[in-house]
């Protein structure tokens, strides 16, 4: 070989190591690329306007800060409105999302579009409220309060504001809503163990809103009045039954225990127009349903049921470290 073609043999087998290096460099580049862009994480309450859904949005907000993450906060405005949350879900599958964390509205009527999501490879977390399925199979996760246990708590309360007896009223929340119905049940359940107790009403609903439970407590006034304690199961329905018992001149004259405490019913508590609150954890929900999300996605284990917590907060326990850690404002996102 002469000294020319060496020299141009040298030349291009250069030529071609340099190309085979930048063509195994380019796809690492990418692949470097993508490990670092941020996941898209859709939180979906049942509805944005009540107190407790904004907490679980300060949880929610607080984890994909920790955790880099990017949190799309999107619901229906009220919390009757299964067909809008389903359409909020159908969207964010549109969108190509990394995962769902979702309160369904409806046990029933939401299954389909988590199936849909896991169709889509978009695995979901449903918080507050249970879903028809199984954890692990269906969905990823359940991260909620133990609502039965709930519901329990507050009819034990209610039986001791009673000394065992009396008549009671159950105003209901909403129908197909997985979460107060444990609840509703936990009650009931206690005050069939107690004789000297009488549930005058436990089939009324008072529905999605303060103004229809309200509503609904007003047109059963009759009954309120021979009443000697009334439980509810969720903040609305809480809060309209005490704007029905102020109304009436009823405050202080039945025991009342409630569910959920916003600020409002935690003041109404102070006033002792309300005896006693079961309380969740919501920023602790959001927190650890976002949390729970992105380790699924990483693909690491992650437990089928986590319990957030319950709590019954009375007038003697209100000022506790424990209760006032849980009433602290949510964190800033």
């Amino acid at each position: 070989m002469g000294r020319m073609s060496l020299i141009v043999t040298l030349a291009f087998s250069l030529l071609i190591g340099c190309s085979k290096s930048n063509d195994t460099a380019a796809p690492a580049a990418t692949q470097a690329a993508a490990t670092t862009t941020p996941l898209n994480i859709a939180v979906i309450p049942k509805g944005t306007t009540h107190a407790y859904w904004l907490s679980v949005q300060a949880g929610a907000n607080q984890a994909g800060k920790e955790l880099g993450v990017n949190i799309l906060w999107k619901g229906p405005t009220r919390e009757d409105d299964s067909q809008a949350q389903i359409e909020v879900v159908e969207q964010f599958i549109s969108d190509g999302v990394n995962g769902i964390v979702l309160a369904p509205l409806d046990k029933q009527a939401l299954v389909r579009p988590v199936s849909e999501a896991g169709d889509h490879k978009i695995p979901v977390v449903i918080i507050d409220s249970p879903l028809n399925g199984t954890a692990g199979t269906d969905f990823a996760s359940l991260v909620a309060t133990d609502n039965h246990r709930g519901g329990v708590m507050g009819g034990e309360e209610l039986i001791k504001l009673l000394g065992g007896k009396g008549k009671v009223v159950l105003l209901r929340y909403h129908e197909n809503s997985a979460s107060t119905e444990a609840r509703e049940a936990g009650f009931l359940e206690v005050m069939d163990k107690n004789p000297g107790i009488t549930v005058l009403v436990k089939n009324r609903y008072g529905g999605a809103t303060a103004e229809s439970a309200q509503t609904e407590a007003m047109n059963m006034l009759d009954l309120l009045k021979q009443a000697d304690g009334i439980f509810c199961p969720n903040e609305s329905v809480t809060v309209g039954m005490l704007g029905a018992l102020r109304n009436a001149d009823l405050i202080g004259k039945v025991k009342f225990v409630g569910f959920d405490a916003t600020p409002d019913l935690v003041k109404a508590l102070q006033n002792k127009e309300v005896d006693a609150l079961v309380s969740q954890d919501p920023v602790r929900m959001g927190y650890l349903g976002v949390k729970t999300m992105v380790a699924a996605i990483k693909g690491e284990k992650v437990d089928l049921n986590v319990d957030t917590g319950e709590h019954l907060i009375t007038l003697d326990n209100l000022n506790s470290p424990e209760i006032q850690t849980l009433l602290a404002p949510p964190p800033n996102p």
